[in-house]
């Protein structure tokens, strides 16, 4: 997921900003590409906390949900990519019963589709896509 971030530059050249999704989390840098670095420390390290406590994890809005905010004024957006699978928790073994057709075509899905690396990989991201659609 692609969290938005906005950036302020300060008169020594160096930058600062905060995640208008994620309260809470700011972030500084000597430069934009420290900037940029230490937050995606600091959204990591909030997520991963938040998981850890069970909490549910914020969402990415797009830029335009904010373009009024006043805090956002005056700076620039940058990105900062997180891969949210990271803050599910270590893997359990399960057995769940499929129809056979089903589960063929599954595995036929993520033998062209090798993003999802297996049939669990693929059960697991349509699950976390759907789940979004609710949080």
């Amino acid at each position: 997921m692609k969290f938005p971030i906005y950036l302020h530059q300060a008169d020594s050249g160096s930058f600062s900003g905060f995640a208008p999704d994620i309260q809470g989390v700011f972030f500084a840098g000597a430069d934009i590409d420290g900037a940029i670095a230490d937050a995606y420390a600091a959204i990591d390290a909030h997520l991963e906390f938040q998981a850890e406590k069970g909490r549910a994890l914020p969402q990415a809005q797009n830029v335009k949900a904010h373009l009024n905010d006043e805090d956002c004024q005056g700076g620039f957006w940058a990105f900062v990519e997180i891969d949210l699978s990271r803050y599910d928790g270590k893997a359990v073994k399960l057995n769940i019963t499929l129809p056979q057709n089903l589960l063929s075509r599954i595995d036929q899905y993520v033998a062209v589709n090798k993003d999802y690396g297996s049939r669990s990989g693929f059960i697991a991201d349509l699950a976390r896509r759907e789940l979004q659609k609710t949080a």
